[in-house]
């Protein structure tokens, strides 16, 4: 596990430690929490660039499986 020394604004600490404290777990837990929601976004956003890179001038095939796929 890594350390991280992170600087923010005095008001800001106070408000993620107050929100810490209110939901039961310290502020590293908080902090912890949302990296991994912000890595999951990141995630889904490259995955989707990617699948759509590989898609990109074939809008006419993917029409016509979507109208194959509508007349089963």
């Amino acid at each position: 596990m890594s350390a991280l020394t992170l600087r923010l604004p005095d008001e800001k600490y106070l408000r993620l430690k107050d929100m810490a404290h209110r939901r039961g777990q310290s502020v590293n837990r908080l902090l912890d929490e949302v990296t991994t929601l912000l890595l999951a976004e990141f995630d889904a956003e490259t995955r989707f660039a990617l699948r759509a890179a590989r898609g990109k001038g074939k809008q006419h095939r993917g029409l016509e499986l979507l109208a194959k796929a509508g007349t089963h």
